[in-house]
C-alpha cells in the first residue's frame, strides 16, 4: 500500500489518504473512525493496520471513486514522528567527496521536525546565512512497531514502510560547526514523499535505486545497495541503546555525487528545482527560493 498525506487546494490540514495510480482515497470518506494521519495509524497497532487494509481494499474493489492527485497537494510523507534519526557518511562515495572520516561506529544525528514538508513544496533560505545550499537523496525508513535490542536478522521485520528523503544542506554551517541538526534543519530542508510504501511492496531495501535530477541535470544515481551499513544494521544498532518507537523516520544516508564536492560546485539557488527518485516509491521535488 502506499499512504499519503494530501490536502486540497486552499485547505491547510491534511488528511491520510491511499493512493492508487493516479487517484488517491482518502481514509475518512470509507471509514466513520479512520486515522488522521500515518503516526495515529501506527500508533494504534498492526491490527490497526490490518483493519484499514481490509476495509481500503473493500472500497476500491466495489469501485469507489478516487481524487486525481493532480487536483491535491501534498504535506510531508511522515507527519508527527516521535523522533527523525539521520546517518551520516553512509556511503563510502560521499564520505570521501566531503572529506569526512571513516568512523567504525556510525554518525548518528537528529532532524529537527520543522524541516519536515512534502512534494512539490517550496523551500527558502536566508541568502545572509548560506550560500552553499546542497542536495542528498536518501532512503527514507518508518519503524512500524517497537523496536528495542533486535538482531540484525529480525531488524526489518519492524520496518512499515519507505519514502524519499532529500537531505537538504547548509554546508558552510555544516563544515562551522560541530554538530550537524542545524545545518539539515532549517525550515522545509527535509522534503519527504510523495508516499510512504509499505514494506511487503519494496522487498530487499538494498535493492533499490536512487537519482537526483537538479535542474534536469542528473547529479546522482546510485544504489542503496552501496549502503556502508544496511537498513537492517542500522535498525539493529540504534535498537541496542533506545528503543524506536512507532513512526520513528530514519534517513539512511545520501551516495556520492553532492554539489559541495563537485568542480565547479553545484549549490542550490532562487529557482531551483531538485528532483529524487528512489524506484519502487517514486518522485520527490522540491523547489528552491532564496530570500
Amino acid at each position: 500500500m502506499k499512504f499519503a498525506h494530501l490536502r486540497i487546494e486552499g485547505q491547510s490540514v491534511p488528511r491520510l489518504a491511499v493512493t492508487q495510480g493516479d487517484g488517491a482515497l482518502f481514509l475518512d470518506e470509507v471509514l466513520d473512525d479512520a486515522p488522521r494521519d500515518l503516526q495515529d495509524l501506527l500508533d494504534k497497532g498492526p491490527e490497526e493496520f490490518d483493519r484499514v487494509r481490509a476495509l481500503v481494499a473493500n472500497a476500491l474493489a466495489h469501485g469507489t471513486s478516487l481524487t486525481p492527485i493532480e487536483e491535491l497537494r501534498h504535506s510531508s510523507a511522515v507527519l508527527r514522528p516521535p523522533q527523525i534519526i539521520a546517518i551520516g557518511a553512509n556511503y563510502a562515495a560521499h564520505s570521501s567527496e566531503l572529506k569526512l572520516r571513516s568512523e567504525t561506529a556510525a554518525t548518528i544525528f537528529s532532524l529537527w521536525p520543522n524541516s519536515l514538508t512534502g512534494h512539490e513544496s517550496t523551500i527558502s533560505w536566508p541568502a545572509d546565512i548560506t550560500q552553499e545550499v546542497d542536495y542528498e537523496a536518501e532512503l527514507g525508513v518508518i519503524i512500524g512497531r517497537p523496536a528495542r535490542n533486535v538482531s540484525v536478522a529480525d531488524a526489518l521485520d519492524y520496518v512499515f514502510g519507505y519514502t524519499v528523503v532529500n537531505d537538504i544542506t547548509a554546508r558552510n554551517l555544516q563544515f562551522s560547526e560541530a554538530q550537524w541538526s542545524r545545518c539539515k534543519s532549517f525550515d522545509g530542508f527535509t522534503p519527504t514523499g510523495p508516499v510512504v510504501v509499505t514494506a511487503d511492496e519494496i522487498g530487499d531495501p538494498q535493492d533499490v535505486w536512487l537519482t537526483t535530477h537538479v535542474d534536469g541535470r542528473i547529479l546522482q544515481d546510485a544504489s542503496s545497495g552501496d549502503m556502508v551499513r544496511t537498513v537492517a544494521e542500522i535498525i539493529s544498532y540504534l535498537s541496542k541503546t533506545a528503543t524506536l518507537l512507532p513512526g520513528t523516520l530514519i534517513s539512511t544516508g545520501s551516495p556520492g555525487g553532492a554539489g559541495y564536492s563537485r568542480k565547479p560546485q553545484v549549490f542550490l539557488r532562487d529557482g531551483s528545482t531538485v528532483t529524487i527518485t528512489i524506484d519502487k516509491i517514486g518522485m520527490l521535488t522540491t523547489h528552491c527560493r532564496e530570500i
